[in-house]
């Protein structure tokens, strides 16, 4: 859906959460010949059992894909992906957890390089079944402002 927002709209505070996704089995063999990481700790059931989470886990790249993939129901003319910082991945995702994320309005800034638009960073907060955090990071947007920040 098409949510038309300037810089000066974001309002700090304000948080939405997405619709579910289950993981599945295919998802994670499918991620591996899309990125070629068969690494044994996706792939390999047996090598998985002598390991601390006893089962196969989802690749990063994979839940990072998928969660940030789910936040994209709100389309804004207006902004466009700047980066992310401060990924992490503190719980592991496995064949048959389902995720769903919230994105919180974390800080607005100036844009020293662009008056014409303000940094929008965004918290996504991806979480399991069972309400654990298995993604966080922080999404940053270059907003269009209505007017142009003075020059300092």
């Amino acid at each position: 859906m098409e949510h038309v927002r300037f810089y000066e709209d974001y309002v700090v505070g304000e948080a939405r959460e997405t619709f579910g996704r289950t993981i599945t089995e295919a998802d994670m063999v499918f991620h591996a010949g899309h990125s070629g990481d068969f690494f044994p700790h996706h792939m390999d059931a047996e090598f998985c059992k002598t390991q601390p989470f006893k089962q196969r886990i989802a690749h990063g790249t994979m839940t990072f894909a998928i969660g940030i993939g789910l936040t994209a129901t709100e389309i804004n003319p207006r902004a466009f992906t700047y980066g992310y910082e401060r990924l992490r991945f503190p719980k592991p995702v496995f064949a048959g957890d389902t995720i769903r994320s919230t994105v919180t309005i974390g800080r607005k800034a100036e844009d020293p390089k662009r008056p014409g638009h303000g940094q929008v960073v965004e918290i996504v907060e991806t979480k399991n079944q069972r309400g654990e955090t298995v993604m966080y990071c922080e999404h940053i947007l270059l907003a269009e402002r209505r007017t142009p920040a003075s020059p300092a």
